[in-house]
């Protein structure tokens, strides 16, 4: 889809003269001319043709010893984000795409790929905020509810799954109070922690920056999680004793704190690692799906550790 087919090329066995005449042809049929490559009896590919080289040749030198051979080309069936990502790396304007025989076939210019960049992104930023389909604003409320819905449901299932926890639970708020002034703060906690780790997986994926090692990300989240975990641990404790929640509550919110953080960074940075495995897009995992998820396992771990410390 990004591949115009409109382009000048040349024969290399051309002289100046020729090839600037040959030029003039075609340019006819093409809006701007990013490029003049040149190509061989076969109609391969063979190299580049800089006009600045061009116009200072003499007219009957041969555009053989004018050209430049071609460092980068992608083939028709590339992926449009693995083109986007070269033109990337080496700061390309245009770029060649040629079939397996090293034919020419067509360009891909800096602006065709930045429409394209554009669009994934709009269409990442919609599967992060929990829509499975793209919405424009002037589209129909049918349409927009269709593709809205879906997360709204799970986020609906995960809330029902928090109040029966909060049910079977209901006899230990009623011990300690005090553990309910502080459930949404490791609800919050979870979630925020959650989207951060998967929105960095989702971003290096992108940018075809990830490490693929699963185990080595995952332990280097875990160190992440383990520091944060200790700092807004420390930061709680220090804060809940001076606000005087009592020791076992406070203590209770640190510990639960600590764990939610560290189980949320190694959730959100695997969730994104299995899509991608199984080709599925990982801009799903940062929107509710980790988040509900979060929050349910997040109080889960509360009680848990609330039950092992105070002993209710």
């Amino acid at each position: 889809a990004l591949m115009a087919t409109e382009y000048v090329k040349v024969q290399e066995g051309l002289t100046a003269l020729r090839c600037v005449a040959a030029m003039r042809t075609q340019a006819e049929n093409v809006d701007r001319v990013h490029a003049v490559y040149v190509v061989n009896e076969d109609d391969i590919l063979v190299g580049k043709l800089s006009l600045k080289k061009l116009l200072t040749a003499n007219r009957a030198e041969n555009i053989s010893e004018l050209y430049t051979p071609i460092q980068h080309t992608v083939l028709s069936t590339t992926p449009a984000e693995e083109v986007a990502n070269t033109m990337q790396k080496y700061d390309l304007f245009v770029i060649p795409v040629v079939n397996a025989a090293g034919e020419l076939l067509g360009r891909i210019t800096l602006d065709d790929v930045v429409d394209f960049i554009r669009e994934e992104a709009e269409r990442d930023y919609q599967l992060a905020s929990g829509l499975t389909d793209e919405v424009e604003s002037d589209d129909t409320v049918l349409h927009i509810t269709r593709a809205r819905i879906p997360w709204l449901l799970i986020g609906l299932f995960g809330g029902l799954i928090v109040a029966l926890m909060l049910g079977e639970n209901e006899g230990d708020i009623e011990s300690v109070p005090a553990l309910a002034l502080f459930m949404p703060l490791i609800a919050a906690m979870a979630g925020n922690v959650g989207v951060q780790s998967s929105a960095i997986v989702v971003q290096a994926l992108a940018n075809n920056k990830a490490d693929h090692n699963m185990t080595k990300k995952l332990f280097k989240e875990l160190s992440v999680g383990l520091v944060n975990g200790l700092i807004l641990g420390a930061v709680m404790l220090g804060s809940g004793l001076i606000l005087g929640y009592g020791q076992l509550v406070t203590l209770t919110v640190s510990v639960s704190l600590l764990a939610v953080i560290i189980f949320a960074s190694l959730f959100g940075t695997f969730i994104p690692l299995m899509l991608n495995k199984f080709n599925v897009d990982a801009a799903l995992a940062t929107g509710p799906f980790i988040t509900t998820a979060n929050d349910v396992i997040g109080l889960l771990i509360y009680f848990q550790i609330g039950r092992l410390i105070i002993g209710y």
